[in-house]
C-alpha cells in the first residue's frame, strides 16, 4: 500500500502506549487524536479516544471507515 506515513493498526500501538497521532490528509492543522485512561476522578471506566481539533476543542473520537484504511498516519512530536 502506497501512503506516507504510518497504517492504522501501526499508529494505534503507538496511541496505546501514549503518543498522539494525525493523520497528514486531515484539514485541520493541528489537529491530533490522544488516549485517557480513566483515574478514580473520572466518570469514564474505560479507555477511549478523544480528538484535539485545530481550534482547541476535545471530543469523543471514534475512526471512519477512511481512517481505518489509510496509510497516512503520523506520530505528532511532544
Amino acid at each position: 500500500m502506497s501512503g506516507l506515513g504510518l497504517s492504522f493498526s501501526a499508529a494505534l500501538v503507538h496511541l496505546i502506549a501514549g503518543a498522539k497521532i494525525q493523520r497528514t490528509g486531515w484539514n485541520g492543522p493541528g489537529q491530533y487524536v490522544a488516549m485517557q485512561r480513566p483515574d478514580e476522578n473520572s466518570k469514564m471506566s474505560r479507555p477511549y479516544a478523544y480528538l484535539v481539533s485545530s481550534a482547541d476543542s476535545i471530543v469523543p473520537w471514534v475512526p471512519s471507515q477512511g481512517d481505518l484504511f489509510s496509510h497516512d498516519w503520523v506520530l505528532v512530536p511532544n
